[in-house]
């Protein structure tokens, strides 16, 4: 559940930190200390990594430098402004090798770019995005990941139509991880351990006679993910489906 959504503040102030045009506040500007745009927005980051975008704050991020917190707002208007920024900085994380000459291949690689995207900085998946304000790394992502299906003989809105539906699954593909890894580490138990924990009571109720599908499936799942789920097979299955059904739609359209 996204706790955030970007474009919250004020979209021209976010605009101009993120092209560092000369219209915000204390762009181009650096103080003693040299804070600047650039070191806030990293302390943010370095912060949401740590500690969830929770834990974000300007105090926070003011402590985290060592300065005073009003000293912030010559340069950054605010904490929604802050996660635009923060948003489109990460964007440009993302790695863009030469094309490959296979279309599944290069919509794979956009594909698990991303899911390594989430996975490095999992509060992206607290913003919601519908109305981003769109910087230069994101639109340089979005160029680059449009160019993996650019080939195919698609109309513009149905290139568009297929990244979404890829970039899609991938975010929910990653948030499943995410919470994943937070439920272990806040149990102190693994998701195989806990299963294994509970196994024998399961056993007990779980009817076979009354269930015949979901014990038979179930036991199969279990035993190959050593758990309910494996968010990593989860991902690639699903991505290879998707894949099918691109390839299906463009040969229909052809």
């Amino acid at each position: 559940m996204a706790t955030e959504y970007s474009g919250g503040g004020d979209p021209a102030r976010s605009l101009a930190l993120l092209w560092r045009t000369h219209d915000g506040p204390g762009s181009g500007r650096k103080g003693r200390s040299e804070l600047g745009v650039d070191r806030i927005v990293r302390a943010g980051i370095e912060i949401a990594d740590a500690d969830g975008l929770a834990a974000l704050s300007m105090r926070r991020v003011a402590d985290h430098l060592g300065v005073g917190t009003m000293s912030l707002y010559t340069y950054v208007p605010g904490k929604a402004e802050l996660i635009d920024v923060m948003l489109d900085t990460v964007y440009g994380e993302t790695a863009r090798p030469e094309t490959e000459s296979d279309w599944r291949a290069r919509v794979a690689q956009v594909a698990r770019e991303n899911w390594a995207l989430y996975h490095r900085h999992p509060w992206m998946l607290q913003v919601a995005a519908g109305r981003a304000v769109v910087g230069p790394n994101a639109i340089a992502k979005y160029d680059y990941e449009l160019g993996a299906v650019a080939e195919l003989g698609l109309a513009e809105v149905e290139m568009d139509s297929v990244l979404s539906l890829v970039l899609g699954h991938t975010e929910a593909a990653a948030r499943r991880s995410v919470e994943m890894a937070q439920v272990e580490r806040r149990s102190g138990m693994t998701d195989e351990q806990w299963w294994r924990a509970h196994a024998p009571l399961l056993g007990r109720l779980l009817d076979p006679q009354r269930y015949p599908t979901a014990a038979r499936v179930g036991a199969a799942a279990g035993e190959a993910h050593g758990s309910a789920h494996n968010p990593e097979h989860a991902f690639e299955f699903g991505l290879q489906r998707i894949l099918d059904g691109i390839e299906t739609f463009v040969a229909s359209r052809q």
